[in-house]
This record gives structure tokens, C-alpha cells and sequence, in this order.
């Protein structure tokens, strides 16, 4: 199986935490001595955590570059941060308004410069003519955006894993449009293990196709009464 974690940030290593990172915990409860696993992390600082996390593992690679949505021919882009996030700065984000959304009362917001790879550039070099068994989106941010613009025609992705808090009304509407346009289902909570993230497969349930229209006008957490029907 390969396996990608899109912002995978310090793996298990952060007591922040709770030393607990849902995709991690599921890839090594189903990790088998072939599989692959790419881990994208823009922020420079967690990368000693990450080799750390994996040192046990083989087919491991860390890529520490931000994934940009669309085409671009810049190198490097400006990544924000505060230092109330340290010492793994999880909320380490493209948007400054993401940052201070999770730290409003943060005087200074901080900025660096990472290097960056288009989201088609990297999915082509790494994954032309492969399947992706587990994707997880965890980009502070820019989770929408980033699906919005995955070529669903041009890559095989089987399951996709996305973090829904921080989405409003019309980007779920979009959401579940696009993926039930591309034939996929709504299956319940995502990999997160705070059940911050929406779970699709690459199947065609009717069924959970129509109720997860109702996923953008339900609050919060209680998607988990939507789940009970699945």
C-alpha cells in the first residue's frame, strides 16, 4: 500500500499532543514491510521528530517542502507562525489568518520563508501511473483548496482523509459535490483521532452519497449522529 500524509507535522513526537497523531497511528497499526509512506512537512523543525517517529520503519520518505495548490514557478513562499504554537508549531500556515484565528491573542506573528512544490508537480513526480491507498490533508489552512485541486482523472487515490473544522457552509457544499461527482463516498470520520476529518472512499454508495449532503448544515461534532446512519 502507499500511504501520504499532507502536513504531517511532528508525527507522534509532540506532548502538545499527547505524543498522538491519528494518520501515524493508523499507518503503523496497518504498515506491511512493502508499503510505501510519504511524509509532507513544510516546517523545517519538525523533521528531526518525523525521522525519529519512522526510524523503525523501511519505505519511509520525508519530504520537507510546503505543497502549493496550483501551478506556480516560485521556489519559496512565506509560511506564518507564532511562538505561543511552539515547540512543533503545528499551526504552521500559509494564511496568516489561520494562525491568529488559533492564537488571537498572539502579539506577534511571525513569518518565514519555506520552499515549495505545486501540489500536480509533486503528485506526478512522485505518483504517475501509482495508486494511493490512505491520502491524509492536513495543511493548515489550505486543506480546501488543495482538493479543489487534485486531478481525480489524472491520479488514483482509493481513500482520501481531510480536516472539515475550518471549512464554512459553501466550501462543504463544494466539497461533497466534488467528491461525489468523482465517485466518491462519504464513509464517516476521517484518520484524525480527535475525528476532525472527513472520511471518503473510492466507491459508489448511494446511499451515503445522499446523506452526506447534509454534512454542511450540521455543527461541529455532531456529524457523529449523521455517522450512525452510514
Amino acid at each position: 500500500m502507499i500511504f501520504l500524509h499532507l502536513g504531517a507535522g511532528a508525527g507522534d513526537q509532540d506532548s502538545r499532543a499527547k505524543y498522538r497523531c491519528g494518520f501515524t497511528e493508523f499507518i503503523k497499526k496497518n504498515y506491511k514491510k512493502n508499503d510505501l509512506v510519504y511524509l509532507v512537512e513544510a516546517n523545517t523543525k519538525n523533521i528531526p521528530k518525523l525521522k525519529k517517529c519512522w526510524h523503525k520503519y523501511k519505505n519511509i520518505k520525508i519530504i520537507n517542502k510546503a505543497i502549493f495548490p496550483k501551478i506556480t514557478k516560485k521556489k519559496k513562499i512565506s509560511f506564518f507562525y507564532c511562538e505561543e504554537d511552539a515547540p512543533h508549531y503545528q499551526v504552521f500556515s500559509l494564511k496568516r489568518d489561520h494562525v491568529k484565528k488559533h492564537y488571537p491573542k498572539s502579539k506577534t506573528i511571525k513569518k518565514v520563508l519555506v520552499k515549495i512544490i505545486s501540489l500536480d508537480l509533486f503528485l506526478n513526480k512522485f505518483f504517475k501511473n501509482k495508486t494511493i491507498d490512505h491520502l491524509s490533508i492536513d495543511l493548515e489552512g489550505i486543506d480546501y483548496e488543495i482538493i479543489q485541486n487534485i486531478n481525480f482523472k489524472k491520479y488514483s487515490i482509493i481513500n482520501i482523509s481531510i480536516e472539515y473544522l475550518h471549512l464554512n457552509r459553501n466550501q462543504k457544499i463544494n466539497l461533497i459535490k466534488l467528491m461525489n461527482t468523482n465517485n466518491y463516498s462519504y464513509i464517516g470520520y476521517g484518520y484524525d483521532h480527535n475525528d476532525f476529518d472527513l472520511l471518503f472512499t473510492k466507491k459508489n454508495f448511494f446511499y451515503n452519497q445522499i446523506l452526506s449532503r447534509l454534512i454542511p448544515y450540521i455543527k461541529g461534532k455532531k456529524i457523529k449522529y449523521l455517522n450512525k446512519l452510514l
